[in-house]
């Protein structure tokens, strides 16, 4: 199997066979397997945290307080990934589901006990087989809606925060 690297794109068999081990590495909620296939200098953007993390401990940590907040956080895709045709980058869509069973700590959310349910999209940046660069977008105000910590959209407590 080749493997996509920076000087080359990605194809769409490498991507799906790729994008399956990622979704399994994150359903299994064991670090090293996400870690695994990340390069060592990964930079990620995730809409759950405040900065930018570079280098495999800054998203161990990451993974350690989603997972204890969401021990039972699932991912399936959505529809098939896009691949980039100018150099090995892809995007993929997908769908999370978890409960809220764990305190979000910092800042020190206790759990609620709701469930919660979430699409989002992944833009990844490939690097000898890895990925090099990651970025996560989902909308965290539904999150916190669903977790009852904001105020439902139009709502007097919503027209009375702003």
């Amino acid at each position: 199997m080749a493997q996509a690297t920076e000087a080359q794109t990605v194809d769409t068999a490498w991507l799906e066979e790729f994008l399956g081990r990622w979704a399994a590495a994150w359903n299994s909620h064991e670090p090293e397997r996400v870690l695994e296939l990340m390069t060592d200098d990964i930079v990620y953007d995730d809409s759950a945290w405040p900065e930018t993390m570079r280098g495999k401990p800054a998203v161990r940590e990451f993974l350690d307080y989603t997972w204890r907040a969401f021990p039972d956080l699932a991912f399936e895709p959505v529809g098939g990934p896009l691949v980039a045709s100018d150099g090995p980058r892809a995007a993929a869509w997908w769908r999370g589901t978890a409960i809220h069973a764990g305190p979000i700590d910092p800042p020190g959310i206790p759990a609620t006990g709701r469930r919660i349910e979430f699409e989002g999209a992944d833009f990844h940046e490939y690097r000898d087989g890895k990925v090099a660069r990651l970025r996560i977008v989902f909308d965290m105000s539904d999150l916190g809606r669903q977790m009852g910590l904001l105020p439902a959209p139009g709502s007097a407590a919503e027209r009375a925060m702003v």
